[in-house]
C-alpha cells in the first residue's frame, strides 16, 4: 500500500504495532491507544507515525482527522471477568464512535476472535457460519466484548455503508511485542512451572505469524464489504499445543513440565475455505516461525535453536 491514510487503535499490542510499522514506510498511519508505555509510543513516532491517546471507555474523538481511508480497529476492552454489561458497553460505543468517525474511509477492519464460537469438541473446524456464544474460563467478559463489538460492526457497516470485515483471529505470534501465547508459554517453561495441557488429546490452534499479519491486512481491507464480510483469520497448520510446547524445549533445551488437568487453555481450529478463496495461503510454517521468535526474543538460546534448525534441515536434504 502507498501513499494511503491509516488508523490503527490498539497502537501497541501484538497484531496492530508490527502493521503500522510496515504500513508507516509508503503511507500516513496514526496509531490510537491509551499508550501507558511511553516508550513504545516514542519508538512508534520515532518511525513516523502520528500516535493520538484515547480510552475507549470513556474518550471522544474530538481532534482526529476523519479523512482516514483505511480503519485497523483492534483495540478492546476485555473487562475484569465479571463486569459484563461494562464490557459489552465499551466495546460498542468504542466502535460505534470509531466507524462513524471514519465513516468516508475506503475500508474498515476490526479483529474479532475465534472465542467467539460456541465451543462444540476439540476436533471441530470451526466456520464463519457455526452458532456464536463464546466461552473462556479465563476471562469471561471477553467473549462478549468481541460479538458485542461484532453486531455493532455489521449494524453500522451498512447503516454508513461503510465498506467492512470482521476477521476472527486465532494465535497471533512473532519477535515483535510479547511475543504472543507461545512465548508466554516459554517463559513459564523458563521459570520451572507446569504447562496446562488436557489429561487426553491436544488442544489444537491455527499460529499465525506476524509476517502473515503485516502482509494480509491490506488483502483483508481489499475483502471488505458494505454488508460486513466475516473471515476466520489463523495459520494454515493445526498446531497441538503439546507438540508446540515440546518443540520448544527441543529447540532450546528448556524443559517443559506438563500438567495434564480439566482446566488447560480451551483454543479453537478454523476452516479456511473462506480466508483462503479470499486472500490466499500463508507463507511462514509454524515450526520456522516459532524458531525465528525465540531466536529473536531470546538471544542466550540463539546459537542452539539455529544448530538445531540446521541439522533439521540436513537431516531432511539427506
Amino acid at each position: 500500500m502507498q501513499g494511503k491514510k491509516i488508523l490503527v487503535t490498539g497502537g501497541t499490542g501484538q497484531v496492530a504495532r508490527p502493521v503500522a510499522e510496515a504500513l508507516a514506510q509508503d503511507n500516513e498511519v496514526w496509531c490510537l491507544g491509551r499508550f501507558g508505555d511511553l516508550a513504545a509510543r516514542k519508538d512508534l513516532e520515532g518511525l513516523g507515525v502520528h500516535t493520538f491517546t484515547w480510552n475507549m471507555a470513556v474518550d471522544e474523538l474530538e481532534g482526529l482527522p476523519g479523512d482516514f481511508t483505511h480503519v485497523l480497529h483492534s483495540a478492546v476492552h476485555r473487562g475484569d471477568g465479571k463486569d459484563f454489561e461494562e464490557a459489552a458497553r465499551v466495546n460498542a460505543v468504542g466502535t460505534a464512535r470509531l466507524m462513524t468517525h471514519c465513516s468516508t474511509a475506503e475500508a474498515f477492519l476490526y479483529v474479532s476472535s475465534g472465542v467467539v464460537y460456541d465451543r462444540a469438541d476439540g476436533t471441530h473446524r470451526y466456520r464463519e457460519s457455526d452458532p456464536l456464544g463464546g466461552s473462556a474460563p479465563w476471562l469471561p467478559t471477553y467473549p462478549v466484548a468481541k460479538i458485542t463489538a461484532e453486531g455493532v460492526a455489521r449494524g453500522l457497516a451498512e447503516a454508513l455503508g461503510l465498506p467492512t470485515v470482521i476477521a476472527r483471529l486465532n494465535i497471533a505470534y512473532g519477535p515483535y511485542g510479547h511475543g504472543g501465547v507461545p512465548v508466554i508459554l516459554f517463559n513459564q517453561m523458563r521459570e520451572g512451572r507446569p504447562c496446562a495441557v488436557p489429561r487426553e488429546g491436544q488442544n489444537y490452534c491455527n499460529l499465525l505469524h506476524t509476517d502473515d499479519i503485516i502482509r494480509q491486512v491490506p488483502l483483508l481491507w481489499d475483502a471488505a464489504r458494505v454488508r460486513a464480510r466475516v473471515v476466520n483469520w489463523g495459520g494454515d497448520a493445526e498446531v497441538g499445543f503439546t507438540d508446540l510446547l515440546e518443540y520448544m524445549s527441543a529447540l532450546t533445551g528448556v524443559p517443559v513440565s506438563l500438567d495434564r488437568t480439566d482446566y488447560s487453555r480451551e483454543t479453537a481450529i478454523f476452516d479456511h475455505s473462506v480466508r483462503r478463496g479470499l486472500i490466499g495461503d500463508c507463507t511462514v510454517g509454524w515450526k520456522a516461525g516459532i524458531a525465528r521468535t525465540l531466536a529473536e526474543l531470546f538471544e542466550e538460546y540463539r546459537e542452539r535453536i539455529d544448530a538445531y534448525t540446521d541439522a533439521r534441515r540436513a537431516g531432511t536434504s539427506n
